[in-house]
This record gives structure tokens, C-alpha cells and sequence, in this order.
């Protein structure tokens, strides 16, 4: 379980970088339309991360640092962020520019998390 969790956090993080270089190309004119759909796949596997998370929790005899935890558990906030706030935005060049920043701060939580998942495991 261990090991599909780990890989699991991989895909996100190929997904949120995916997801990155697509919005850095609509700074250059339109955003191409599968970052977003990238984007809401990767939000579906933190889901699922957050179920293997769980279950690992209650089955597992090792146990990450508890920051890992709660990096992860904050990825929540950037992902809501993006699809609310910039979803939300009428003018396409600001809605990018948010759902871009939005979508790197994922990324780097998503990054940290798995650092850390790793280091302790």
C-alpha cells in the first residue's frame, strides 16, 4: 500500500508539473484547454492520495514526520483556490495568471510532501 501511495504522489507531481507548463504557455496567448482538464485529474488523485494517506495511517507500523501531514493536508487549499477563485475570473489573462500560481504553489506543496514521505520512510 506503501508503495502505490508513493507512486500515486509521483503522478501528481508529473501532473502538477504538466499542468505548470500549460499555464505558463497561456502567458504567452491562449491557455492550451487540457491544463486545466490535467489540473482537475491531478486533484483527483490528491483525493485518492488523502485515502491511501488515511489507510496507511491505521495500518502502517512506520509513520512519516507529522509535517508531512500537514503539507499535504494544505495542498487542499491551493487546489480549492485554483478551481474556485480562478475559475471563478472573467478575463482570461488574470484567470491563467491565478490558476498558474495557484497550480505552482500545488506543486511545490505536492513536492515537499513527497520529500518528506520519502526521507522518513
Amino acid at each position: 500500500m506503501a508503495t502505490v501511495h508513493m507512486i500515486v504522489g509521483g503522478v501528481v507531481i508529473l501532473l502538477y508539473l504538466a499542468a505548470v507548463v500549460g499555464y505558463l504557455q497561456g502567458t504567452k496567448g491562449a491557455t492550451p484547454p487540457w491544463a486545466k482538464m490535467v489540473s482537475r485529474l491531478g486533484a483527483v488523485l490528491v483525493l485518492l492520495q488523502y485515502a491511501l494517506g488515511f489507510s496507511l495511517l491505521g495500518t502502517s507500523d512506520s509513520l512519516p514526520s507529522p509535517i508531512h501531514y500537514v503539507v499535504a493536508l494544505a495542498t487542499a487549499f491551493t487546489i480549492g483556490a485554483e478551481h474556485m477563485v480562478a475559475g471563478q475570473e472573467t478575463d482570461p489573462v488574470q484567470r491563467n495568471r491565478k490558476s498558474l500560481m495557484f497550480c505552482l504553489g500545488t506543486l511545490v506543496l505536492v513536492l515537499v510532501a513527497f520529500a518528506i514521505g520519502e526521507s522518513t520512510s
